[in-house]
């Protein structure tokens, strides 16, 4: 299974949070699934960072292969799939997870509920 983590599950998964749920957890740590991050998570982390928003270990990239998760590059297609999808939700970033699980018939990791609206399987956190 593909597994496509949100900003929070990785956050929580890299601060081994009690936040993020023991079935998600769980399925993060089998090594039968692929476990990615993308580009578009990391963006969002790092502006929320600088507006003060959030906090987020320094370093965020450098700790992915360490922790198991592979990096997941934004192509032109996912733009332009992400641009065209119907309007449940505003969120570029969500949107670009969308699109990007929709290419890679992956699962989200999230808590977030907009996801099941565009039919892309979610691991609730």
């Amino acid at each position: 299974m593909i597994l496509l983590l949100d900003a929070h599950a990785l956050l929580w998964w890299l601060d081994d949070s009690p936040e993020l749920d023991g079935q998600a957890r769980a399925t993060i740590a089998d090594p039968l699934n692929d476990v990615l991050v993308s580009a578009a998570t990391v963006w969002e982390i790092e502006i929320k960072r600088a507006l003060g928003k959030l906090e987020a270990p320094l370093g965020l990239v450098d700790a992915l292969e360490p922790a198991g998760l592979g990096s997941l590059p934004i192509t032109l297609r996912d733009a332009e799939a992400a641009a065209y999808l119907p309007d449940h939700h505003r969120d570029p970033f969500d949107r670009m997870l969308v699109a990007q699980a929709q290419r890679l018939d992956a699962v989200v990791v999230t808590r977030d509920e907009v996801f099941s609206a565009y039919g892309v399987d979610a691991l609730r956190t």
